[in-house]
């Protein structure tokens, strides 16, 4: 049986995370309170400035508490990188709302759009 090297790349956080930085998602972002936070850029980006281009979820063998995701993140100025948080009973509240802001953003613009005659 052959395998898919992509897909084998991408069975945990750490080799997919690694496959990602080596596509250029190189930044790694914060959620706080005031919005999206690139470190290594130091800026702060509002859900409006931001796409989520995928997410990758893994779960833990047999501890909830080891379930997480990674989201891939684009910026209106191009910077590319990703965040990850737990998902779940332990997922971050702060991050799980600033996602649902960032999402329910890109739906009404992808709606606005394929209005547009």
């Amino acid at each position: 049986m052959i395998k898919n090297s992509t897909t084998e790349d991408m069975r945990t956080l750490a080799s997919c995370l690694n496959k990602l930085v080596s596509d250029g998602y190189t930044e790694d972002f914060k959620v706080s309170e005031m919005g999206l936070l690139s470190q290594q850029q130091e800026k702060i980006y509002q859900p409006s400035e931001v796409t989520i281009v995928n997410f990758y979820r893994f779960e833990g063998a047999s501890d909830p508490a080891d379930n997480s995701i990674i989201y891939v993140i684009e910026t209106a100025d191009n910077i590319k990188g990703t965040l990850i948080d737990a998902y779940g009973p332990y997922a971050d509240p702060v991050v799980n709302r600033f996602v649902e802001e960032v999402a329910s953003i890109n739906k009404k613009a992808v709606h606005s759009d394929s209005t547009k005659n």
